[in-house]
């Protein structure tokens, strides 16, 4: 194939084809047919960009041409010619998708700039297709790592979800990947060509978030020297993403939950109403139905949003996934560093018997810090000093904690007290977070922090307590 591409000229006038070929074959890559039936059996032998043809021709016309092109190999671009040219007959070659209807005879100058736009048209599609894929493969369900009995039913789930086009609640611990798999639902979705649009609701500041959300009017506010498109408006036939939305105040959560009931928004300082088209995927860390139940989470908002509920496993109740996951990061890191990498049995097992109180961002992190360090692309258990005791356990390894330096031993000695401290308070108080936070003395949104940091799930600690 040339540079500029290849072109079938199809015509039953010799003449016709000796002056088209002379016309073009300067700048594109010329095959001549007297016959439709030929130039398609060449064009299915290997594709080609281009195919300019005669409507009028005695065994296959064409329009069939046409037909039979689009349908076998739609990214090859067609111009009809003709010199009995007719309206009705235009539109039915657009209709079946043609790319221009040319009326002979014709300017050589507009010849040409018919058929550079068509090619231009293809290579465009190319490139759009290369990108979805690429796309897909970094984003989509395929990216993500896991053959674990529970990320098998996590996959299910998600896949039927993409299916349809209800709101879903991607629930798990911080780093278990809930944006990925919110990408890879809109990805998998009939919503794939709009818009994914995300915003962490813990993020933005509390005066903010609602133009953020929704948008404004010039006015309506100090500082608001014009409209604004909102985030909803944003995603408009595509997926709008709420990360952490369990952080939203009331007065936001009411107009959440309106705008999904509604399908409509108002922006801030506006007096009318826009319709939205958007498909809600939220995302949260936190027990909703507990938040609820405290009285920290509009209850019309959870069951709006709990239409498809969909719980992300941590990294420790999906162990035998850690082998890939590490083999993962390593080839990725590798790209950067060097060729490759290899890791001991012994390393391989330590990260594998690790709580990852992180989850998947957490160990990629690990293996990143390892592959920097490492001199001799072999990751070895030294490298991985820093990794703490499991949360619950009773006792500390002093000759392990001996390797390590006085700053690096106090850290783990303190980060693994604090854990088996908290799992502790929750277990005397039922596995009650309000109940262990009055016990500890401390605010109850800080217990929740502290749970979070180090890793200590108050499920966990219920399941232990009733034996499942």
């Amino acid at each position: 194939m040339s540079a500029k591409g290849t072109v079938l000229i199809v015509d039953d006038k010799d003449s016709m084809l000796k002056m088209l070929s002379t016309m073009l074959g300067d700048e594109w890559d010329v095959e001549t047919f007297r016959s439709a039936s030929v130039a398609l059996e060449r064009a299915r032998r290997d594709p080609v960009d281009l195919i300019l043809t005669d409507i009028r021709m005695p065994d296959m016309d064409g329009m069939r041409l046409l037909q039979t092109i689009k349908r076998e190999a739609p990214n090859t671009e067609v111009i009809l010619m003709t010199a009995y040219a007719t309206v009705s007959q235009a539109v039915d070659a657009v209709k079946a998708g043609a790319y221009n209807y040319l009326t002979k005879p014709f300017e050589p100058e507009e010849l040409k700039i018919a058929l550079e736009k068509a090619l231009e048209r293809k290579q465009l599609r190319e490139e759009t297709e290369i990108l979805k894929e690429q796309v897909e493969l970094r984003y989509g369900f395929g990216s993500i790592i896991g053959d674990s009995p529970a990320m098998r039913h996590v996959f299910e789930l998600a896949r039927k979800a993409a299916d349809s086009d209800t709101t879903v609640l991607l629930m798990g611990e911080s780093g278990t990947g809930k944006e990925r798999f919110a990408r890879a639902i809109h990805l998998a979705s009939s919503r794939r060509n709009r818009r994914f649009v995300a915003i962490n609701c813990g993020a933005m500041p509390k005066d903010l978030i609602e133009s953020e959300l929704f948008g404004h009017v010039r006015g309506a506010f100090s500082g608001a020297t014009k409209d604004k498109r909102g985030l909803f408006m944003e995603a408009h036939g595509g997926t709008l993403l709420l990360d952490e939305i369990s952080e939203l105040v009331p007065d936001l959560q009411v107009k959440i939950n309106r705008a999904l009931q509604e399908r409509e928004i108002r922006r801030v300082g506006d007096t009318a109403d826009l319709p939205v088209d958007v498909r809600v995927i939220a995302c949260t860390n936190r027990d909703l139905q507990a938040a609820m139940e405290a009285g920290e989470f509009r209850e019309d908002l959870f069951y709006r949003l709990n239409v498809f509920p969909l719980e992300l496993p941590p990294l420790r109740r999906r162990r035998e996934d850690i082998p890939a996951l590490v083999n993962h990061f390593l080839r990725v890191f590798a790209a950067e560093h060097a060729p490759e990498y290899e890791i001991d049995p012994d390393a391989l097992d330590l990260l594998a018997n690790y709580r990852w109180p992180g989850n998947v961002r957490e160990l990629q992190n690990a293996v990143q810090r390892a592959v920097v360090l490492c001199e001799d692309r072999r990751i070895t258990r030294s490298l991985f000093p820093f990794l703490d005791l499991a949360p619950g356990d009773s006792s500390m390894e002093i000759p392990t904690v001996a390797a390590l330096s006085y700053r690096d031993a106090m850290d783990r000695a303190s980060a693994s007290f604090q854990r088996q401290y908290l799992v502790e308070v929750l277990k005397r108080a039922g596995g009650n977070v309000t109940r262990a936070a009055e016990h500890a003395g401390i605010e109850r949104e800080s217990f929740h922090r502290l749970l979070r940091k180090c890793g200590v799930q108050a499920d966990d600690v219920r399941r232990d307590l009733s034996g499942n």
